[in-house]
């Protein structure tokens, strides 16, 4: 099955360019995560398993907050809320393609569409970004600001907050894929990825890519190390605050979330950070490929147990959802 699909792969005929397409390529072929038949049907079912995960661990979590009154009244877990639909939309951004090279061993991606998958990635990514950085503060302002927090976090500061974020993320792909869609491009090129990766993409192009490496060191450095230094700065303090007062109840365990947090961003700001800010010339794609997965699909897989469905409020939500439990009046 494998050599007949790559053997209409490579025969295939060109397609026409679409209006606007001057870079010369029609489409772009994935070449995935592995080359031998048997290390893809090893991978498939782990893959596949993942992204399920994945999807039911945080579509349960956004379920959960939207049918509890308790929790939705929660600035926290109003992020959190978003935070999962932004995992989803990470992580189904580059599956779906993903398990397409590993079923068949290479994919074909249309120009446009690997260009609208691009898009989706960054902006869902840089999504992601700005929400850790708003839960950081969050937790900041519920910790050591506890008589401000209510009069802070109000229902339209909140919404604020996620619609800031949204429109920034937003922006941010909207650069990066304009000043993507201007390179020329070789006629079918192979991208040895599991979707149409920024990094891999820029190192396939023929033309000046020089603006688009100054676009991400420059305004991606802001985009993504602003939100690091807000969630290092806040957790900081939380620390600093909850180690001042030892006999305060409970500070171990908030002591213990803090931590499962901040390894968890350090995990998805780590590998971003050491992904995109290296020079060109150190350009790895099986290195790159192994970091995009890190933080595309372990990340979004770990935050839905980290944040919310460890925690007891959660656990509550979910035994009233199913019927075992008293269900809370609304305020």
């Amino acid at each position: 099955m494998e050599g007949t699909h790559n053997s209409v792969l490579r025969s295939s005929p060109r397609r026409a360019m679409g209006p606007g397409n001057g870079t010369g390529v029609s489409e772009f072929v994935l070449l995935g995560l592995a080359s031998r038949p048997a290390t893809r049907r090893l991978l498939f079912p782990l893959f596949l398993g993942a992204y399920l995960a994945t999807l039911l661990g945080n579509l349960l979590v956004s379920l959960l907050i939207r049918r509890d009154p308790r929790l939705r009244r929660a600035p926290m877990y109003f992020f959190l809320a978003h935070l999962s639909l932004a995992d989803v939309g990470f992580t189904s951004a580059a599956a779906p393609t993903a398990l397409g090279t590993l079923a068949f061993g290479s994919w074909a991606v249309p120009y446009a569409a690997c260009l609208a998958q691009n898009y989706v990635f960054i902006t869902f990514g840089v999504l992601e970004n700005f929400l850790l950085a708003v839960m950081a503060y969050d937790r900041y302002l519920a910790v050591c600001r506890p008589l401000h927090y209510s009069a802070v976090m109000s229902p339209g500061r909140r919404w604020g907050l996620v619609g800031t974020s949204w429109g920034l993320a937003q922006l941010h792909a909207l650069l990066h894929t304009l000043l993507l869609a201007r390179l020329p491009f070789p006629a079918r090129p192979h991208l040895r990825h599991f979707f149409c990766d920024l990094r891999q993409l820029l190192a396939l192009a023929d033309g000046d890519t020089r603006p688009n490496h100054a676009a991400v060191l420059a305004e991606g450095s802001m985009a993504v190390l602003g939100p690091l230094l807000l969630v290092a700065g806040s957790y900081g303090r939380i620390v600093a605050t909850l180690a001042r007062l030892p006999a305060a109840r409970g500070w171990r365990r908030a002591l213990s979330t803090c931590g499962a947090h901040l390894v968890t961003v350090a995990l998805f700001y780590g590998t971003v950070i050491g992904l995109f800010f290296r020079p060109a010339g150190h350009y790895a794609p099986w290195r790159d490929m192994v970091a995009t997965l890190l933080y595309s699909t372990v990340t979004p897989l770990l935050n839905p147990f980290i944040y919310s469905l460890r925690n007891q409020e959660m656990k509550g939500a979910l035994r009233r959802v199913l019927g075992r439990g008293p269900v809370p009046q609304e305020a």
